[in-house]
């Protein structure tokens, strides 16, 4: 996946580049896209971020499965330690973040987008945190940033079923500020990123930075825990039946 930044005035917008795998991760991508984000984080003359994918179809079908399969419990640890500085990065960099949702996000492009700031959708946006399908939980954050949001209960129900939420329901459960036609979603994000840039650089990031530790919790701490749930499933037989029947195309047959 190649990671494309391009800047109008103060505004950068970071687009996910692989839309024939439908802009999935591989450890390479994941690497490239937290140089990106740490690059901009750094620069003083950015004052907002779009992060969004290429092509009509998705944001971010979130990891490669195929690789994921061969993982052991190591690879895992480091992949999902990969994917949670990349979350880390988006939350902590002093530019508020928006993510521009213009199609599927699933597992770690849901991830992804929940670590935003903001999030808006194009009204054929798809959101899924589909890993106990596969035999593992979240690994990069939704275990921990999906309650905080739209709150327990609707979060344990979208975890612990992994079914898929369109936009109108993602707007309704507070997963989205807001829903717009496909053509207008990235002018709409770039009207929002020009009125965030609008204001003092310096209270912007002091107010992101106060936010953060509203809930009081321990976020480091959470993923923490997350990341050794997300490493310990990697050998398992539930993690081998549920990547190869994903795979294979077919309806997983649990031990």
């Amino acid at each position: 996946m190649s990671i494309d930044v391009t800047r109008v005035g103060s505004v950068a917008t970071v687009t996910l580049n692989r839309p024939e795998a439908l802009n999935a991760f591989d450890q390479a991508a994941l690497s490239d896209l937290l140089r990106s984000v740490r690059k901009l984080g750094a620069d003083q003359t950015v004052r907002a971020i779009i992060l969004t994918g290429a092509g009509d179809r998705a944001f971010a079908a979130g990891a490669d499965i195929k690789a994921m399969a061969k993982f052991n419990p190591q690879a895992a640890r480091a992949f999902g330690a990969l994917g949670q500085a990349v979350t880390r990065a988006i939350e902590t960099v002093p530019q508020p973040v928006i993510a521009a949702v213009n199609g599927y996000a699933f597992g770690g492009g849901c991830e992804i987008a929940l670590a935003c700031d903001l999030r808006l959708a194009a009204d054929t946006a798809v959101f899924a945190q589909p890993e106990v399908s596969l035999g593992i939980p979240p690994g990069w954050g939704a275990t921990q940033r999906l309650p905080r949001l739209v709150g327990g209960g609707v979060a344990a129900e979208l975890i612990l079923t992994g079914r898929r939420v369109d936009a109108t329901e993602a707007l309704r459960i507070g997963l989205v500020n807001a829903v717009h036609r496909p053509d207008a979603l990235l002018p709409a994000a770039g009207e929002l990123a020009a009125q965030i840039a609008g204001n003092s650089r310096s209270a912007v990031a002091a107010a992101k930075q106060a936010m953060a530790v509203a809930f009081g919790v321990d976020v480091p701490g959470g993923l923490l825990t997350e990341l050794d749930a997300f490493a310990s499933a990697f050998g398992t037989e539930d993690q081998r039946e549920g990547m190869a029947a994903f795979l294979e195309k077919r309806r997983p047959v649990w031990p």
